[in-house]
This record gives C-alpha cells, sequence and structure tokens, in this order.
C-alpha cells in the first residue's frame, strides 16, 4: 500500500482505516499512527509538566525525585519479568492462546506484589535520608502500579489493535498533567509531586482494567501453574535482558546519587529527560512492527525480510536526523526548556544523543532476535553491556561527573549493537544490509549534512527553537525527496543489474 492508496483509504473509509486491520502496510501505518498520536500528546504533556518542576523544585530536589525514581526503575522487571512481550509473540502467532491470559494476569499480580516488597526493603541500604526513602517508597508503588497496564496493553498489541492502547495511554497523560501541575503549582514540593503521580496512575489504571473487562475479555484469577510455568521459561532470558538494560540505563543516576552528587544527577536526568523524547519515534515504530515480524516468521521468509528491510530503513531515517540536528542545537534547546541554571547538561545531552542513536539501531536486531525465539541471546549482550557500564561508571563518575556516566552510556549501547548485529548474522536468515539500504543511507546522511550546515547559521540558529527546529526539519525532508527523485530510476536500474 503505498502513500497515494493510504491517503484514498483515509478519506474514502476514515473509520476502517483508523480501527480495523486491512493489510500488512495499513495495519503497520495504522498502529504507528496511533501510537505516534499517544506517545506523542503523552511524553508532551508530561514534558511540559516536568519542565515546570525541574525550574520550580531546583535541581537538588530535582536530583532527589529522579534519584529516588531510577532506584525504582531496577525493580520494575520483577513485576512483569519479560511477561508483555512474549504474551504480544505467542498471542500474534497462535490466538488460541488468548484463553491462557487469565492466568497470565494471576502471575503478573504476583509478580507485582513481590516487586514492591524488594522497593520497600531495599530503600533502607540505598540511602540514609528519611525523604528519599519516603520518595522511593511512594515512587515504588506508583511505577508498579503504572507498569501493570503493560500485560493489557500486550494483549492489544497482539491483535495489533493499538488503539486502545492509545486511548488508555492519552487518558492516563491527561490526568497526570493536570493533577501534577495543581500539586506543583499550589503545594510545590517533591514528596506532593510523588502522591501526584501515584493518584493518578491508579485511577489509570482503574480505568484501563475495566474498560478490558466489559469490552474486550472478562478477567478473573486464574491459578494455572503449568502456563506460569511454561510462560516464565520463556520470559526469564528477556526478563534479565530487562533488569540488566535497567541497570545500565539508570545505574549512573543512582550512583552519582550515592556518591553525593544530587545536584548533578539533576542535570544530567533534566538532559535525559529530552533524550527519552527522541527515543519515542523509534520506540513506536518498533512496537508496530513486532507482531507483524511475529506474524510472518511463521509465514514467510520473503515476507519477514521485506518487513525487516522496511522497519531498518524506517529507524536510519529517523535517527540520522534527530542526532545531527539535536548536537547542533544543543545550546538553545537546553536553555529553552530548563534555563541557564541547566547549562552543565548541554555537553551531557549532545553525548546522550549519540547514545540514543546507536539505541535507535539496535531495536530492528532486538525485535527480530525475540522474533526467532533467541532471547538468550541477547541477554548475553545485555549482561556483557552492564558489567561494562558498572566498571565504567564506577571509574569516569568520581572524576567527570555527569559527562564520565554520558560517555560510559555511549560505549555500552555500542558494544551491545555489536554484539546483537553478530547473533543477528548467526541465529536468523536475515540479511541487515542490501543495495536499497546503501541507497537510502546515503541519501539520509547527505540530507542530515545540509540540515546541519543550515541550522548552524546564525540567522537560523538564533531563531525561536521550534521554528529552527521546523526549518531543520523541512530542509531534511526535502532534501531527502529530492536526492529519492534524482537517484530513483538509476538505482532500480543499478540494483536489477546487480
Amino acid at each position: 500500500m503505498n502513500l497515494i492508496n493510504i491517503a484514498k483509504n483515509i478519506f474514502s473509509h476514515p473509520k476502517e482505516f483508523f480501527l480495523e486491520n486491512l493489510g500488512i502496510r495499513q495495519t503497520i501505518f495504522k498502529n504507528t499512527l496511533w501510537l505516534v498520536v499517544a506517545e506523542g500528546v503523552s511524553k508532551f504533556l508530561k514534558l511540559i509538566l516536568i519542565i515546570y518542576v525541574a525550574r520550580i523544585l531546583g535541581t537538588t530536589d530535582y536530583g532527589k525525585f529522579n534519584f529516588a525514581f531510577a532506584f525504582v526503575a531496577l525493580f520494575v522487571i520483577f513485576s512483569d519479568f519479560g511477561l508483555s512481550q512474549i504474551t504480544t509473540r505467542e498471542f500474534a502467532q497462535d490466538k488460541k492462546r488468548e484463553k491462557e491470559f487469565l492466568a497470565i494476569l494471576s502471575l503478573k499480580i504476583i509478580l507485582s506484589l513481590g516487586a514492591l516488597f524488594l522497593i520497600l526493603i531495599s530503600s533502607f541500604f540505598i540511602t540514609p535520608d528519611p525523604l528519599i526513602q519516603k520518595l522511593i517508597w511512594i515512587l515504588g508503588l506508583m511505577v508498579i502500579v503504572e507498569n501493570f497496564s503493560a500485560i493489557i496493553f500486550a494483549f492489544f498489541q497482539a491483535r495489533q489493535k493499538m488503539e486502545y492502547q492509545a486511548w488508555s495511554k492519552i487518558f492516563e497523560a491527561v490526568i497526570v498533567t493536570a493533577v501534577g501541575f495543581f500539586v506543583i503549582l499550589k503545594f510545590p514540593s517533591v514528596q506532593n509531586l510523588s502522591y501526584a503521580y501515584l493518584s493518578t496512575s491508579l485511577v489509570a489504571l482503574i480505568f484501563i482494567l475495566l474498560f478490558f473487562h466489559f469490552k474486550i475479555f472478562h478477567l478473573r484469577l486464574s491459578f494455572e501453574k503449568s502456563i506460569w510455568q511454561n510462560f516464565l521459561t520463556m520470559s526469564w532470558p528477556l526478563a534479565l535482558v530487562i533488569f540488566f538494560g535497567a541497570i545500565y540505563s539508570q545505574i549512573d543516576s543512582i550512583m552519582m546519587g550515592y556518591f553525593g552528587q544530587i545536584t548533578e544527577t539533576g542535570w544530567y536526568n533534566a538532559a535525559y529527560k529530552i533524550i527519552n523524547m527522541t527515543i519515542i519515534p523509534a520506540s513506536l515504530i518498533s512496537m508496530s512492527f513486532f507482531p507483524v515480524l511475529s506474524k510472518f516468521f511463521r509465514e514467510s521468509k520473503e515476507k519477514l525480510q521485506m518487513a525487516w528491510n522496511y522497519f531498518m530503513e524506517s529507524i536510519i531515517f529517523l535517527v540520522i536526523p534527530i542526532v545531527v540536528g539535536g548536537i547542533a542545537l544543543a545550546p538553545r534547546i537546553i536553555d529553552f526548556i530548563y534555563g541557564p541554571s541547566y547549562f552543565p547538561s548541554i555537553l551531557a545531552f549532545q553525548i546522550l544523543l549519540i547514545m540514543a542513536g546507536i539505541s535507535f539501531l539496535s531495536f530492528p536486531f532486538r525485535q527480530i532476535l525475540i522474533v526467532a525465539n533467541q532471547q538468550k541471546k541477547i541477554f548475553w549482550a545485555i549482561f556483557g553491556g552492564a558489567i561494562i557500564n558498572v566498571i565504567l561508571n564506577l571509574i569516569l563518575i568520581p572524576r567527570f561527573s555527569l559527562y564520565g556516566a554520558a560517555a560510559t552510556a555511549v560505549f555500552t549501547l555500542f558494544l551491545i549493537l555489536l554484539l546483537l548485529f553478530g547473533f543477528t548474522l548467526k541465529l536468523t536468515f536475515i540479511k541487515p544490509f542490501n543495495l536499497n539500504f546503501l541507497f537510502s543511507f546515503i541519501g539520509i546522511s547527505v540530507s542530515s549534512a545540509i540540515m546541519y550546515f543550515v541550522i548552524s547559521q546564525s540567522p537560523i540558529y538564533h531563531l525561536n527553537i521550534l521554528l529552527s527546529v521546523l526549518i531543520g526539519a523541512l530542509i531534511y525532508l526535502i532534501c531527502f525527496f529530492v536526492y529519492e527523485k534524482i537517484i530513483s530510476q538509476f538505482k532500480y536500474k543499478f540494483i536489477k543489474n546487480v
């Protein structure tokens, strides 16, 4: 389905196009669009909130909040244990397995309670500060509640009905932003903000469960140990992947807080919050492609390779201009969002942009290994990266603080990418590169270089940052599509002859 056909379907049958699965590309387009809308609205609203939080609370209290949040994030995996992604994969490949969902949901409840217990006990060993301990308790409960909806979303993703997930995320984002702003403006304190996050997470979860129960699948407890054992056997490698992934993504903030660098933790996480926004497009594309890859893995090697190629080219199309443009405009971005008190975040932000780009590139390799039931190999890649990450952070954070942490993140992600690439070549029949990809990569790189040159010029650079970003995006898109128009005939003749 090309862009013209997509446009025709949107205008002629809008309801069917946005709510039904009509074909491969339309389904991917529909699901990606819904996820983009949901994540865009959700992350934008929460980013606006966190900007005001960072400005009002100041770097030290903001650092305490992020230290507590990073610590509880380490334990989230114990509440899911990789079940969500395995559930999506298994249900997408065999719809009959949906009858096992109630048992999986019951297992999720037990795992969540266990994770909460671990958070409460461990809080006494990480810090003597009673305020931070209390933040850990509140945010721990909030994260467990928020993460519980992941198993419901896994069901939606297996059916490729991301619109339900989108509505839920938008609802949650609206209420957390409204309550968060009320609290931070009327009763500004880091503890009150934590209570606001917790209360809105509970409301959102209740809404999701009620909708799912009455519209999708009647909920009840089911303690079928054979199903638990079956899914845990498949999910434990992925659980360890996510756990060690959390280590290399959160341990830097935890170490800085543990070493007493609370203000530096605030600077570092201010940069990281923007980085998390840049990763959203690739994450959404990845979620949209996962059920499609799972389906084709059973049906057709040719269709699987075609979908994976489309996946990889989409990621490359996003990653290069985001990294290049972000590095060019980093000082303006930090100043616009946080103000001069966060200027030490600029260099960390530029380094972390490179990390984000490498993370983008790893998504297709991770997904195809999971689809091929090779999640154990992902574990070894992540495990190796986590060990290196901890060692380098111990060496670099005391000397270089947040900049050492950012450089460690880049090296860690690069090592993981190399390992995932090697495992993909060895364990799947996917061919990562082809001539069509090479031509696209050249066009994307040249277009990004032209964009960098334009937005670096003083008249463009010193415009309002939003206008500078818009101009950069337009320059990139125009250059790329002109390149595609010029090269298209030559490209297809060359590929055909080869």
